[in-house]
């Protein structure tokens, strides 16, 4: 059976960054920069890289600087465009990968990352989906979204980028319990939000990238508020695991936790050492 391609992903953006502060009191938390380069830029170029045709934001107040961002900018286009700005002028077009289109939803109260999901379907329609959230910085080749629709097409299942976390963080993640198909790939057959350490499954955890049929927005629909009081996605996945449509992906690569303020720096220590911009006492 020919499955319908992955072509859209859904961006969540809509937080208010409350653990940068004051950084993030006029800017969205997705603007902060690794090196020179803002986290929701290296989640839409993942996004691209995966075959990802329309990049969905579901936004809400303040975050006008991320339209910005993907937007044409003439003045400055056309100051860089000589010989001598010529590098600059590319890093500047870098910024909005060919071929995409950006679309735009308004969440319009925090009612958590299910909510956020479930503002997107109006777009989405009746097609697969990847969600990527820009706090996880994951560096790896291919990228954890082609992955996951690669898993996608074999299975034709809703897939969980997972990785295994210390037992003292289990609250911090939705948990999976699961049964191996491969090294790679594992049949869901449980799914805990945030479980303390001694109630947690198992140690693998949920990070931030999903590819997921679009039955999930039925689900979102029916699921009440959850931990937090918030529409927990999670909660809405669980409903499909009895079903057998949920693989967990142990996805290749590193993921920096930038919703962190240590993730963050960790990241861009990595990257600015990798770009060759710290000197020795920092390496």
């Amino acid at each position: 059976m020919l499955l319908p391609r992955v072509r859209k992903a859904v961006f969540p953006v809509a937080g208010s960054g409350t653990r940068f502060l004051p950084a993030t009191k006029a800017m969205p938390k997705e603007m902060l920069p690794i090196v020179d380069k803002p986290l929701i830029q290296y989640a839409v170029e993942e996004a691209a890289a995966a075959g990802i045709e329309q990049m969905i934001f579901v936004t809400g107040r303040n975050k006008r600087a991320i339209e910005d961002h993907f937007d044409r900018a003439p003045e400055l286009e056309l100051q860089l465009a000589g010989d001598a700005k010529r590098e600059l002028y590319q890093l500047l077009m870098s910024a909005t990968p060919p071929g995409v289109n950006f679309i735009y939803v308004r969440q319009p109260e925090p009612l958590g990352l299910g909510h956020a999901v479930l503002c997107a379907q109006p777009v989405v329609g009746d097609e697969p989906f990847a969600v990527i959230l820009a706090d996880d910085l994951i560096d790896a080749q291919p990228g954890v979204t082609a992955q996951l629709v690669e898993t996608y097409q074999r299975h034709h299942a809703s897939v969980l980028a997972v990785e295994n976390v210390p037992t003292a963080d289990t609250g911090k993640y939705g948990i999976v319990a699961t049964d191996v198909i491969n090294t790679q790939e594992e049949r869901v057959t449980r799914l805990v939000e945030k479980p303390r350490p001694d109630e947690a499954p198992s140690t693998l955890a949920v990070v931030g990238r999903y590819v997921l049929r679009p039955e999930i927005f039925a689900e979102l629909a029916r699921t009440g508020r959850g931990s937090g009081g918030e529409i927990q996605l999670t909660d809405a996945i669980a409903m499909r695991v009895a079903l057998g449509e949920v693989i967990a992906r142990r996805f290749i690569g590193t993921r920096f936790d930038c919703g962190s303020k240590a993730g963050f720096l960790a990241a861009n220590l990595d990257f600015g050492r990798r770009a060759g911009l710290l000197d020795e006492s920092l390496r």
